[in-house]
């Protein structure tokens, strides 16, 4: 039952749960490892990592789920217990059951994610960096967006990709352009609360068939961020978007900074995987230089 789980986590697991007594383990994770668990005090989900490899990702992840459970906008599990230790770290949340979605699930999600876009701060960013998959995500400080999207979006990825020879110099000549350009056409508005990493694999249907989001990488940035993140992997409900575009309008020439905004997870995804991303993040940076 508890073969698979590291001595370290498995102690914290029992003082914080109460004595473990079963461990489901999911499947999905790429990062981290975890489960459904039954234990003296309830029914938990746990999730560790190794703690050198990514260190305070599941600290910045409760900070996170903190920031968007405060909206009251969509359900978010609340978490329990987080521990950082010497070789592993640890996540322990409600366990959240699965229903039928409802016929307003979509509706419900754009509505959610309207009010969670509403809630705003002074600058674009967040007082600490956190993670988008496995790799660090930067949030400086910047008063406009174009230099946010720039510096704490672009910039570290396009240098990791150059430091492990993912991008070449051509690329990056292309890069600057098309960063000259984009400030031409990227808008400025109020800077936004999203959840940072939305697509199909981390939302949920709650108990009740609703909305629940789960793996965040949050900050404050143009929401239209969002909405062009979860087109990138087949998209949302045509539902969805309809709705959201009703409940809080974007400004028209929305799609083409879609494709803009997602060069990034594009780049991410270049630096974690290879392969076929090189040539679509290329191909929108061509694009447009």
């Amino acid at each position: 039952m508890s073969n698979n789980i590291p001595q370290e986590i498995l102690d914290f697991c029992n003082a914080t749960c109460g004595e473990l007594a079963s461990f489901r383990p999911a499947s999905g994770g790429c990062i981290n490892n975890g489960g459904k668990i039954e234990a003296g005090k309830g029914t938990f989900f746990m999730k560790w990592n190794d703690s050198k490899s990514f260190p305070r990702m599941f600290t910045v992840e409760s900070k996170g789920l903190s920031l968007l459970a405060e909206t009251q906008c969509l359900q978010i599990p609340e978490v329990v217990e987080v521990y950082e230790g010497a070789h592993h770290s640890c996540i322990v949340m409600e366990y959240i059951e699965s229903g039928p979605r409802t016929k307003t699930y979509w509706t419900d999600l754009a509505r959610g994610l309207a009010c969670l876009h509403k809630t705003s701060a002074n600058q674009y960013g967040l007082k600490h960096n956190n993670y988008i998959g496995s790799l660090q995500q930067y949030n400086n400080h910047e008063d406009h967006w174009i230099d946010f999207f720039i510096n704490n979006r672009l910039q570290p990825q396009v240098k990791l990709a150059m430091d492990h020879g993912r991008l070449n110099r051509s690329d990056l000549k292309k890069v600057s352009r098309f960063e000259k350009v984009i400030a031409g056409i990227l808008n400025e508005e109020k800077p936004a609360l999203v959840h940072g990493d939305l697509w199909s694999g981390n939302l949920m249907i709650g108990p009740l068939g609703n909305p629940v989001l789960i793996d965040p990488a949050v900050a404050y940035v143009h929401r239209e961020t969002e909405l062009a993140f979860t087109q990138l992997f087949g998209g949302f409900d045509r539902e969805f978007y309809d709705a959201y575009q009703s409940i809080f309008p974007m400004e028209s020439g929305y799609q083409e900074r879609f494709d803009i905004y997602n060069v990034y997870p594009l780049l991410v995804h270049v630096n974690l995987f290879g392969g076929g991303y090189y040539q679509q993040a290329m191909s929108v940076v061509s694009r447009f230089s």
